[in-house]
C-alpha cells in the first residue's frame, strides 16, 4: 500500500473527532477546501516517518 494512502487513512481515522470538535466551533468541515491542508499534513507525516526511520537506523 502507498505511503501516502496509509498517512491517509491516519487522518481519516481522526476525521470524526475533528467535525466534532469544529462542530462545537460552528466551523464547516469540507473536505475540497481542506485538500492544501491535508496536502501539508501528507508532507508532515511524510517528514515524521523520515525522521523515525532514520532514529532506528542509528
Amino acid at each position: 500500500m502507498d505511503q501516502n494512502m496509509r498517512f491517509m487513512q491516519i487522518a481519516m481515522k481522526y476525521l470524526p473527532e475533528a467535525k466534532q470538535s469544529l462542530g462545537e466551533q460552528d466551523i464547516e468541515l469540507d473536505l475540497e477546501k481542506m485538500q492544501p491542508l491535508l496536502q501539508l499534513f501528507l508532507k508532515a507525516m511524510e517528514d515524521a516517518y523520515e525522521l523515525g526511520k532514520q532514529d532506528a537506523q542509528e
